[in-house]
């Protein structure tokens, strides 16, 4: 009496003898396959020609994605490039909060910027930069960790932007470079509420904290630096 095999002893069987098909040419025009594709029958050349089609569509459209992150992550390198460029040229320390929020604006097209600085040396004590800041604000910047982006919910420190309509913002805790003591807030806010989302990326944000608190370090009271 025959044995009735079940599709997964045959598929064992296929798997662990490859050369199967090639020692039975003849059965690769019989084997019919229903095509998930049409629905009509097909045969195994053709639906394995469908499964190579559906895996190159896939790879194409994982290219172009990553080809479209590459050309996105290089204009961002191109905006941080000329931010940086024109701090670097900054020889006065007292113009940099001015410098490091338009050129910001500028360069990344972030319709509006301010920042607020604390702790400062106090050469710069009345200066715009260390107006408006009390201390609610600054216990929110210290528990900052990460940078905020998403929807303005009314923030306090919003208000430095001194613009009628904010619907999305970042804000980003600016912290002494080796102590990470924190000094100050940037914040960055568009009237667009998509601009700024929970979902996005904050991998550039962490940069431009990092390069404005060191930027800014030098504003600080020595005790902080």
């Amino acid at each position: 009496m025959t044995a009735t095999l079940d599709s997964s002893t045959v598929a064992q069987y296929l798997s662990e003898h490859p050369d199967f098909f090639a020692e039975h040419t003849s059965l690769l025009g019989e084997v019919k396959l229903s095509s998930p594709l049409t629905g009509r029958t097909i045969s195994l050349q053709e639906r394995q020609m469908e499964v190579m089609r559906d895996k190159y569509k896939a790879l194409e459209l994982r290219m172009s994605k990553l080809s479209r992150v590459a050309e996105e992550n290089g204009a961002i390198a191109n905006k941080f490039h000329g931010w940086n460029q024109a701090m670097l040229q900054v020889r006065d320390d007292a113009a940099m909060p001015r410098v490091l929020v338009d050129a910001l604006q500028s360069n990344f097209g972030v319709p509006h910027v301010s920042l607020r600085l604390w702790q400062l040396a106090p050469e710069y004590a009345d200066a715009w930069y260390s107006q408006d800041i009390t201390a609610d604000v600054r216990m929110f910047a210290n528990g900052l960790q990460t940078p905020y982006c998403g929807s303005n919910h009314d923030f306090e420190a919003v208000q430095w932007l001194q613009a009628d309509k904010v619907e999305s913002t970042v804000m980003i805790a600016l912290r002494t470079p080796g102590t990470g003591d924190t000094f100050g807030l940037l914040v960055l806010g568009s009237p667009d509420s998509e601009r700024f989302t929970s979902s996005m990326g904050t991998d550039f944000l962490v940069h431009i904290g990092a390069t404005a608190s060191a930027a800014l370090h030098a504003l600080v009271a020595s005790k902080l630096h």
